[in-house]
């Protein structure tokens, strides 16, 4: 990914994104290339709502906010990249998830997401999710536009 140095902190994300809490899932973007890629994080804290049931015990960051923080990151780059919010991106299919460590309290749960192709409103991206460079998810997946009705 080419050294762009962009960043989008959590007001412009929130103008981007139609997520709000407990559902929004990116707290910044620290670099992305319009059009290709973008990497951003979330600062996983105890105090998700997950956490009271997953698992009280042993909280873990469930695997599919996992996977939903990277669909949002890369909705991030499609909004960027067409220059407008007035369409949804919507889950169209996940392929190759794997889940390789927990994400616990504490973590920086850092995703890479990369644009792989564009057809006809069909986004397909390639992405990762790390913890210290230690990779916790891996995925492609499928983000379908929609307009907002």
């Amino acid at each position: 990914m080419a050294n762009s140095l962009n960043t989008i902190e959590i007001q412009e994300i929130m103008s981007l994104l139609p997520h709000r809490y407990p559902f929004l899932l990116v707290d910044r973007v620290t670099d992305y290339v319009l059009g290709e890629s973008i990497k951003a994080y979330k600062n996983i804290t105890i105090n998700e709502p997950c956490f009271t049931g997953h698992f009280p015990e042993q909280p873990i960051f469930p695997g599919v906010l996992i996977l939903e923080a990277m669909a949002q990151a890369a909705g991030i780059l499609g909004f960027k990249t067409m220059g407008n919010n007035d369409q949804l991106y919507l889950y169209a299919g996940i392929d190759n998830a794997r889940f390789k460590r927990p994400v616990v309290p504490g973590d920086k749960l850092e995703f890479d997401i990369c644009l792989l192709k564009e057809r006809r409103g069909i986004w397909k991206f390639k992405g990762t999710a790390t913890v210290n460079n230690e990779l916790a998810c891996s995925a492609e997946f499928m983000c379908a536009m929609r307009e907002i009705a």
